[in-house]
């Protein structure tokens, strides 16, 4: 293993360095089982230190020494008692990354347990209701920039800073930095969020400099792609496998349709009200969840047929407005952020469906396949 993968500040007492790093994790929010596993980690990393007495210092050759030893190969272990060595990678890495960066970046961040300070969360959320007076963000992209956003503010918040005047050009730069293990694109997607709050900062007065220039541009290559599409004898397969006897099949039948005839979005599938069905005029008519705009589609036979069906014979009695709901009591409408994925790998499992070659196959995916191109994007 080359040592530069593991970058490291000079002498680092191996120890400390651990003991420092536990207090992060449990700073951070990591469950039981996760800590118990850093914990083991390093605890045989100091033992290995000793017992090949390369010196109380983390250094990138020890790390690469305890990995050589340590490793799992071919996903086997010795003992029952060896299961910290499953996840002895990502252990070491996370102790390299604290020790280079004073700091643990979670792959997955579990925001919820993330505590900021009182003034930072009540700008934070001056912002979120500036985004939805002013930028008009629909409640997804809301949430992304306020994951981001609260990330963001707990990193200062690590460096010391406890006033968002504080935040310097610095801070921004090891902000980004510090992400250099995610993908390109969701780098740049946290940079977006990032930059549209210190604009907000700046117009509010709490920034007296716009920093939102000193952040970096973030280069994502736009890959000149065709959009998935789905073979023609695949799609008929999938809504032929559809159970149409049952509460299910009878409401997937329905969603499928929407998104493969009439080329709706999840989103705008999951909100569909009673309302918007006018079947007088035989339209479907919507305002679109992502572009706030209003669409009027034909209510076509085939996707006409299907709801009745399931609205006659397969959909629970509710006051519930929205057309779809869950198949168990207390017969709830979707999650704001379901995005009915599993209704497609479901059915495409019955019907012993595989792809030859990789795309996307949730329900957007479905919407190339619309008679109706001019909504689909």
């Amino acid at each position: 293993m080359g040592q530069t993968q593991y970058p490291t500040s000079g002498n680092l007492q191996l120890g400390r360095l651990v003991a420092d790093a536990l207090v992060e994790i449990e700073r951070s929010g990591y469950g039981r089982r996760s800590r118990d596993r850093y914990r083991a980690t390093w605890k045989h990393l100091i033992e290995f230190s000793r017992r090949k007495e390369l010196g109380d210092e983390f250094s990138a050759d020890l790390a690469a020494r305890f990995l050589e030893e340590y490793r799992v190969r071919n996903g086997q272990v010795d003992g029952s008692g060896d299961g910290w060595r499953r996840h002895v990678e990502v252990g070491i890495k996370v102790l390299a990354d604290f020790a280079k960066n004073g700091r643990i970046e979670r792959a997955v961040t579990g925001v919820q347990a993330i505590h900021l300070l009182p003034t930072m969360q009540s700008t934070l959320r001056d912002y979120e209701q500036y985004c939805k007076d002013r930028l008009y963000l629909g409640p997804r992209t809301l949430h992304r920039h306020t994951t981001d956003l609260t990330i963001f503010l707990d990193f200062l918040h690590s460096r010391k800073a406890r006033t968002l005047d504080q935040i310097e050009a610095v801070d921004l730069s090891e902000f980004v930095s510090a992400r250099d293990h995610l993908k390109p694109e969701t780098v740049a997607g946290i940079v977006s969020s990032v930059r549209s709050f210190l604009r907000f900062l700046t117009m509010r007065g709490i920034l007296q400099k716009d920093l939102s220039a000193e952040l970096p541009k973030i280069r994502v290559p736009k890959d000149a792609t065709i959009p998935s599409v789905w073979d023609h004898e695949l799609l008929v397969r999938l809504l032929g496998a559809v159970d149409r006897s049952s509460a299910k099949g009878k409401r997937d039948y329905a969603i499928l349709l929407l998104a493969c005839r009439l080329g709706f979005r999840a989103g705008d599938i999951r909100t569909l009200k009673l309302d918007n069905l006018r079947w007088e005029e035989s339209t479907i008519e919507i305002t679109q969840a992502k572009t706030d705009t209003p669409l009027s589609l034909p209510l076509t036979n085939e996707v006409g047929e299907a709801l009745i069906d399931y609205l006659k014979s397969g959909r629970p009695q509710t006051t519930h407005r929205e057309v779809f709901l869950t198949l168990n009591p207390p017969f709830d409408p979707f999650k704001e952020n379901d995005r009915l994925y599993y209704i497609i790998t479901y059915w495409c499992r019955l019907a012993g469906i595989t792809f030859r070659s990789p795309q996307r196959r949730g329900i957007h995916s479905l919407r190339h396949y619309s008679v109706f191109p001019t909504i689909t994007g």
